[in-house]
């Protein structure tokens, strides 16, 4: 395993020890006012096609975020993770959708549901830095999504949603690591410059 490697799986551990040790009352407060933030400073425009996740774990909870993002206007779609090393698809979500449970313990929008390109996305993450470098899971889907969206439509957002302890001095990155446009937390909104 290379150094860089071990330096983020050592992050990864750590940040993922800290983030169970919260409880589930805190989570949601945090995730209330994540969403607060979120609608006050980033909202998309009526029609945004934006991509949300459906949490896992202790993940920050976007679903309230989701709910206002649909009342707004906006399509919203959730990842599909299609293979091993290839980039993420989008499906359409409506609440009360049905979902299903992927591979890589995702819930995800079935195969007959219509796929569409989102222009922002809602990025879960285990750490990011004040410069928008992102520690993910370690299997890279999101970093390979980015750079083929980007690749299409420079214009495409990536916003990181975390808790704001997630947030440390430098997540160790390299080329392949794509970064993130904004970082919205529940304290506030940090965006980047590009």
């Amino acid at each position: 395993m290379s150094a860089l490697a071990t330096e983020k799986q050592e992050l990864r551990a750590a940040m993922l020890a800290r983030r169970r040790e919260q409880n589930a009352e805190d989570r949601e407060i945090a995730a209330e006012r994540l969403r607060d933030h979120f609608t006050s400073m980033l909202m998309p425009q009526r029609g945004t096609k934006v991509s949300g996740y459906w949490p896992m774990d202790e993940e920050m909870d976007v679903r309230p975020l989701l709910a206002d993002l649909r009342e707004n206007g906006c399509v919203i779609a959730l990842p599909v993770v299609v293979g091993k090393g290839q980039p993420l698809v989008f499906r359409v979500w409506h609440p009360g959708d049905t979902l299903v449970k992927s591979g890589f313990g995702l819930s995800e929008p079935g195969p007959e549901v219509a796929e569409i390109v989102p222009q922002v996305l809602l990025v879960p993450l285990v750490a990011f830095d004040a410069s928008g470098n992102r520690l993910g899971f370690g299997g890279g889907f999101y970093d390979r999504t980015l750079k083929a969206l980007r690749a299409a439509n420079p214009h495409v957002r990536a916003i990181g949603i975390a808790f704001a302890f997630q947030e440390v001095d430098d997540v160790p990155n390299d080329d392949s690591d794509q970064r993130l446009d904004a970082v919205v937390t529940e304290r506030g909104v940090s965006e980047f410059e590009s």
